[in-house]
């Protein structure tokens, strides 16, 4: 079913409409280009008059559709496209499981200048309509087929063949993408800055190993859950993609210091790093990047299970622009690795997300050591067996508008005699 507030409309002259037209069309044209779709398509319907200008291609050059993802049929892309044409540039289908191979080869066969397409989610799409993108969109730079399920490695020769101009590509969850497709968009696209294959298992070594050659300029690298891959391709990306700011190997098991070590020495200015689930890692590794990398912001150390109150110590000292650290079941940290992180210059200047779940030997002194991260807003204790509600009490008493994420225990109702089920509150609490 198509939402009428999107479907645009023709609609008869109004008798009283001359006051309207004294506005110049150029600067309607210009007011109408700064609205959303719902917004053009209410102006459509005010009068003949801005029904033609609100429905003018100059007007729709970046459209997104995802809060009527539900209702989209495919006729509305074609419609759009057709009134479109050269005009559109940005263009997000997200989630329009409706849409289909003939409604994107309609888009492509009139919306020639389109930079931006994101198509995640639209689950009946296959390689039939990238192939169109790609013969007729040579402009574009950024594509989005996360959780196209009918994409292969068909999709991403056509895309080095006809879009070399390609900065960004999302192919995560393309269970059918392998190392051969992988491999032809690298040699085709060495413009490439952003690449995600999140749960792509079929990329490996070999393909990660052909981004590093082939696409030096190479800043994000989504690699989540590519359990192939090992330290071989990870030392290739370092050592070939100086730029690498955010990197992204969690539950890449196979992976160990020596991937950390390599990142230290050849990326300083890597920002993001995400590597939950890799239990090879040790405080060797986070030594290494304490001393190098000094811009580090986020980290998500989850289930590196290996690391202890020394790793803390030598990110408090190394990384002072760290925003977010993710240590949940990291079973080995104490309320001293807190205390060090606490004292450092990160704490004092810029950490405002702590995640501590799962760490069973920190207690209330935790709390107390965290008092002076005066930046503090938000902290996760689920599972944290040794704090107590009143250190959080103490905790928030410092730091007033914290968000505290935390768990307790319910405890062991009395036995009874009656055969009614014991009555008790729900222990998850957000303080």
């Amino acid at each position: 079913m198509e939402d009428p507030s999107v479907s645009p409309t023709f609609l008869s002259p109004e008798p009283d409409d001359e006051p309207i037209k004294q506005l110049p069309k150029e600067i309607l044209l210009r007011i109408f280009s700064y609205l959303d779709v719902v917004s053009l398509c209410r102006c459509a319907q005010v009068c003949k008059y801005w029904n033609v200008l609100a429905l003018d291609g100059s007007s729709w050059q970046k459209i997104n559709l995802f809060d009527f993802q539900v209702d989209i049929e495919g006729p509305v892309i074609e419609n759009i496209s057709q009134r479109c044409g050269g005009f559109l540039k940005f263009l997000s289908l997200k989630g329009c499981q409706s849409v289909g191979d003939i409604s994107i080869r309609t888009l492509a066969n009139h919306c020639h200048n389109i930079e931006h397409l994101n198509l995640s989610e639209c689950k009946k799409i296959t390689d039939s309509s990238i192939l169109s993108i790609a013969r007729h969109c040579s402009k574009l730079t950024s594509i989005n087929l996360d959780s196209c399920p009918n994409i292969s490695d068909n999709s991403l020769k056509a895309l080095a063949d006809g879009c070399s101009n390609l900065t960004e590509i999302n192919i995560s969850w393309c269970h059918l993408v392998t190392e051969n497709g992988v491999e032809a968009l690298a040699r085709g696209c060495p413009k490439l800055k952003k690449f995600s294959s999140k749960r792509c298992k079929q990329v490996n070594d070999n393909a990660v190993m052909c981004l590093a050659e082939y696409c030096p300029d190479l800043m994000v690298l989504i690699l989540h859950s590519c359990d192939a891959i090992t330290d071989a391709s990870i030392q290739k990306i370092a050592e070939n993609c100086p730029n690498l700011r955010k990197l992204c190997v969690s539950k890449c098991a196979e992976l160990t210091d020596q991937s950390l070590i390599a990142l230290a020495q050849h990326n300083p200015y890597l920002n993001t790093l995400e590597v939950a689930g890799c239990h090879q890692f040790t405080d060797l590794g986070f030594q290494a990047l304490g001393r190098n990398c000094k811009y580090l912001e986020r980290m998500d150390l989850e289930e590196c299970n290996q690391i202890t109150d020394l790793t803390l110590a030598h990110l408090a000292t190394g990384c002072p622009s760290l925003e977010k650290l993710t240590l949940s079941h990291c079973e080995l940290i104490t309320d001293d690795g807190i205390r060090q992180l606490a004292a450092g210059s990160c704490a004092a200047e810029s950490l405002s997300v702590l995640e501590l779940d799962n760490c069973p030997l920190i207690t209330d002194q935790t709390l107390e050591h965290l008092v002076t991260c005066h930046n503090l807003q938000e902290i996760e204790l689920f599972d944290c067996q040794l704090i107590s509600r009143a250190a959080i009490r103490r905790l928030r008493n410092h730091l007033p508008n914290i968000k505290v994420h935390a768990y307790f225990a319910p405890v062991t109702p009395p036995p009874t005699t009656t055969g009614h089920r014991p009555r008790y509150c729900r222990c998850c609490e957000i303080l």
